[in-house]
């Protein structure tokens, strides 16, 4: 199964390794706030966390999620963010893994596109969609307007959210 937008400017492009720069500058964005508020690092030791933690996720994401496809979301050619999505999730739903939207292009409504595009698919397929999301993430409103729910929760932190067709 493959996803296809409607937006002719809105492109899902499978990573290459010539990417992980800018895949490496999409994860470094959600974790700006924390290492600005909560460390104090300078610049450089902030930069070699967060390419250590990224390189970290991503090898374990290519390991764990083989069946996955990893994307970059583009605008018009330009990187705004990643979508790693495996569409037959333990044979039994769409999970996914990640989606990170660059600061500068979120509340733009390509989030809000790619879910929509996504819940189709499931509803098409008959398919639950899941999501990994910290308690805190705003993007988490989101996903409740869309029709999410907590299924479940780990260590107080990581809520669970479930999309189903029925």
């Amino acid at each position: 199964m493959s996803l296809k937008l409607e937006l002719t400017d809105l492109n899902l492009r499978k990573i290459q390794n010539i990417d992980l720069p800018i895949l490496c500058k999409i994860y470094g964005s959600t974790r700006t706030e924390e290492l600005d508020n909560g460390t104090n690092w300078d610049n450089e030791q902030k930069k070699k966390f967060i390419e250590h933690q990224f390189f970290a996720q991503h090898d374990y994401y290519q390991k764990k999620f083989l069946g996955a496809d990893f994307y970059l979301i583009e605008k018009q050619d330009i990187a705004v963010g990643r979508l790693y999505i495996d569409y037959f999730f333990e044979n039994k739903e769409i999970r996914i893994i990640d989606i990170t939207i660059l600061p500068e292009w979120r509340n733009k409504g390509i989030g809000s596109l790619i879910f929509k595009e996504i819940i189709n698919k499931a509803r098409n397929t008959n398919l639950k969609v899941t999501i990994h999301v910290e308690s805190f993430n705003p993007a988490k409103e989101l996903y409740k307007r869309l029709g999410f729910i907590k299924i479940s929760e780990t260590n107080g932190i990581y809520h669970l959210m479930e999309w189903s067709p029925k």
